[in-house]
């Protein structure tokens, strides 16, 4: 499952990039192309990572104490950041709603918190996953 993700993560930040580079080019149709395809990686995503992260690291061999500490940050630390995401991706995936200089602007902070966020996995929980 962690590889699985990490390549979603690559997946995600080139989606991203690319719904980026399609709008500043002026291309709205294409942009919402792939910001489509980011709104169903990303929710599938945190589908699979929501049911199946807290099953590995509970299977880990991770001490208790340490275990439920993860699982404490994981969910305070993007729990409120998921929602606006979602409500975000949904107002925009519509087809009749325009790319916006506020879309742009609000997409470019959502990869940056993207990218903090899969750092944040990548070398907390997945790398104590692969080291269980």
């Amino acid at each position: 499952m962690v590889e699985r993700w990490e390549k979603e993560h690559e997946k995600l930040v080139v989606l991203g990039e690319k719904v980026i580079a399609e709008y500043v080019k002026g291309n709205e149709d294409q942009a919402k192309l792939y910001l489509k395809k980011f709104t169903d990686l990303a929710m599938d995503h945190l589908s699979s990572e929501d049911i199946e992260m807290f099953k590995l690291l509970r299977g880990s061999n991770l001490n208790e104490e340490r275990l439920e500490k993860m699982i404490e940050d994981f969910q305070r630390s993007f729990k409120e950041t998921k929602t606006t995401l979602m409500k975000f991706l949904a107002k925009y995936v519509k087809s009749g709603t325009p790319l916006d200089n506020d879309f742009f602007d609000t997409f470019q902070a959502v990869m940056d918190i993207l990218g903090k966020r899969i750092d944040y996995e990548e070398q907390n929980l997945y790398f104590q996953l692969k080291l269980s």
